[in-house]
């Protein structure tokens, strides 16, 4: 593909172009073929009949049917001929977008299916501009300050996602990286000074900055960069005339897939250099910013932009750091292409954001008041008079369920928020509240087993200091943090009598309800995974919280209940001891005996050799991939009804002798997937 002359490429538009599925042969209305590759898929309905239609209709269907059609796919247009709608690949109807198009400055806008492409006049007169502010633009002093911000806000922002820096050229890209690794390396110094000043002595003189020191560090250490510029004739020429090496980046270029690493939310490389490549085409989801340092106009501008709009988790918004001067062409580029629902424009000035996040932060402090909760009071507070404060505002919080959810989806909002504006100075004023909403939502999800806390050093200790306290008592918390449930109480090790006792006399008494809760569902989780059978367990379990949520059960009454709930899971782990059964053994047993024909010690014996005799077959039958193969499928089906029919006693008649040799094949097809080993698979 030449990007850098379109005209050296060769376009192609077929109608009614016919491509055969699996199931179907389907006929696109048009598509585009850019150098032989299908580009762009187009579905038309007349005139009267929405838009929509295509989508949901066609397009959708084509995506399930041929999806070999869009293997390299950059755009879908759906039209009824006035109403046209553009969008990418694996984007929903709510983010298909009007395209649209002018001949001249002065013509109102409309929504058109005509060529999508800019007039020439206007690509000659920005061509014309850009001669005109190149020279000042690429000035050496301005490329300095311009990457010593980019290091500074990089690492300042809240949404730590993935980051475009966009030059004027290539030459410009190569010469920026090289402007930022060198003020990043600038700025790994002074964090490096910093943290042996607060650390010289050994100890830490200022917890909250050391932390805040060290993940800034980790950041600084771990971030990988490279340049992402398309190759040209004499290119590394060109590149030494400005006094820049380009084998090492182009080297890298051809030998990395550097676009997958860059979509890869876990991959160290984070930021990229480019001028003109992924400015089109091209979608890394957790890329959140882009620090735009070139002039640009109309579709080229959106297109850019679009780049840090992508749905993420955690990501609120794409955030465009305007080094160019060109929020004026991005108005312009909105009123023509990117008008979003009802005419609204999805590109904000950030003092909206900030607007909202006051409006959020009030809205958490107003819930948590109603609830008792007074987070001025936490915040103003210090000592063990805060750590107190918090754990009331923790146990007020975590339940009944509804009410837990409801404020973490307040504290969700804030925080996201939050992160959106950093590093932003407005966010200053918010800093304490949201420090203080985040330190009770996660100390909540940390009793619940969602995660670890990660908050000043003081607060940190509030947990540490109520699991001694409540292990002392019967709770064991797990220390490892390995596995399920991290955090969570292992009720094998609870003490019952203690452990009741301690809750008549506590004042705080929905955490430690919710620590039981949140115990008994790893539990529940890990014992139905191996065993099917113990669902009436989990139907138990839902039914007690049900009643509780329903105000048809008091806490008390429920912490109870729960109790003579973790005894019997507790005996129902053990029982493959007192059956003289292994695990997986036990689960076969119990799969043909509940349900089951009334048995007799004796007969229930015969079950138990069978289970033993059927496990062992199995372990010669199944092989590498059985489930796909209709052979050894086979094999293993007739294994499973030769042992039931061999050792069953008298009392299983013919039509359970069936239902349990279909019973016990879906188990066994679930649950071992071959390769030499015989066990369960992990979940």
């Amino acid at each position: 593909m030449d990007w850098e002359q379109p005209a050296n490429n060769d376009f192609l538009l077929v109608s009614q172009f016919s491509v055969t599925g699996a199931l179907y042969t389907c006929r696109p209305d048009l598509v585009c073929f850019v150098n032989s590759l299908p580009l762009v898929v187009i579905e038309l309905k007349k005139p009267g009949v929405p838009a929509r239609a295509a989508f949901n209709e066609n397009l959708t269907h084509y995506k399930v049917e041929i999806p070999q059609l869009f293997w390299f796919n950059a755009l879908l247009i759906a039209s009824n001929g006035t109403d046209s709608r553009v969008g990418s690949l694996t984007a929903d109807w709510e983010r298909f977008f009007e395209w649209k198009r002018i001949e001249r400055e002065d013509e109102p806008r409309r929504v058109s299916l005509e060529v999508m492409l800019l007039d020439e006049e206007g690509e000659k007169r920005l061509e014309r501009e850009l001669g005109r502010q190149y020279h000042l633009i690429t000035r050496d002093d301005r490329l300095e300050t311009v990457a010593q911000d980019i290091v500074r806000h990089f690492l300042g922002r809240g949404f730590q996602g993935k980051a475009m820096v966009v030059s004027i050229d290539k030459a410009t890209a190569m010469r920026m990286h090289e402007k930022v690794r060198k003020h990043w390396l600038a700025e790994q110094a002074r964090v490096e000074r910093e943290l042996a000043a607060l650390t010289k002595f050994g100890a830490e003189s200022d917890p909250d900055r050391v932390r805040e020191l060290q993940q800034r560090l980790a950041t600084i250490k771990t971030t990988d960069m490279a340049v992402i510029v398309s190759p040209s004739q004499n290119e590394i020429e060109q590149m030494r005339q400005f006094g820049i090496d380009a084998v090492p980046h182009r080297k890298r270029m051809n030998d990395e897939a550097l676009d997958e690493k860059f979509k890869d939310s876990n991959d160290p490389l984070r930021l990229v250099f480019v001028c003109a490549m992924w400015l089109t085409g091209f979608d890394a989801p957790s890329c959140s910013t882009v620090y735009l340092d070139k002039p640009m106009r109309n579709h080229t501008l959106m297109q850019t932009i679009a780049r840090a709009n992508r749905v993420f988790p955690g990501k609120h918004s794409g955030l465009i750091v305007d080094y160019a001067n060109v929020f004026a062409s991005l108005e312009k580029a909105l009123a023509i292409y990117g008008a979003g629902q009802g005419g609204a424009t999805p590109v904000r000035d950030k003092a909206k954001l900030v607007e909202e996040l006051g409006k959020a932060v009030e809205g958490a402090i107003a819930f948590c008041g109603k609830q008792g909760v007074e987070i001025a009071k936490i915040e103003g507070a210090g000592g063990m008079e805060k750590l107190a404060l918090f754990e009331d505002a923790v146990n007020a919080l975590i339940s009944p369920d509804p009410l837990r959810k409801e404020f973490l989806g307040h504290e969700r909002l804030v925080t996201t928020l939050y992160n959106a504006v950093k590093p932003d100075p407005a966010v200053v004023q918010f800093a304490s509240p949201v420090a203080c909403l985040a330190t009770i939502a996660d100390t909540i999800r940390s009793r619940l087993g969602e995660g670890v806390p990660d908050i000043s050093a003081v607060m940190g200790r509030i947990n540490a200091l109520l699991d001694e306290s409540i292990a002392a008592d019967g709770f064991r918390i797990r220390e490892d943090g390995k596995g399920e449930g991290r955090g969570v109480i292992d009720i094998s090790r609870i003490d019952f009598e203690a452990l009741a006792k301690r809750f008549k006399k506590s004042e705080r008494k929905n955490i430690e309800l919710e620590q039981l809760k949140a115990a008994i569902a790893a539990q529940l989780n890990k014992l139905i995974r191996l065993n099917k059978t113990r669902a009436d367990y989990l139907a138990k379990f839902e039914e007690l919280i049900e009643s509780y949520n329903a105000g048809s059960r008091n806490i008390d009454d429920l912490f109870l209940e729960l109790l003579n709930l973790t005894r019997a899971l507790s005996e129902e782990q053990q029982r493959h001891v007192r059956e003289n059964l292994s695990e997986e053994e036990l689960t076969v047993f119990d799969l043909l005996t509940r349900p089951g024909p009334e048995l007799s010690p004796a007969e229930r014996d015969e079950v138990k050799k069978v289970a033993k005799f059927l496990l062992e077959r199995l372990k010669s039958v199944i092989v590498l991939d059985w489930r796909r193969r209709n052979d050894a499928r086979a094999k293993v089906r007739l294994a499973i009804e030769d042992a039931l029919d061999d050792g069953l006693p008298r009392a299983y008649t013919p039509e359970v002798y069936q239902q349990k040799c279909a019973t016990l094949f879906e188990h066994v097809f679930e649950s071992f997937g071959g390769g030499g080993v015989l066990g369960f698979e992990a979940a």
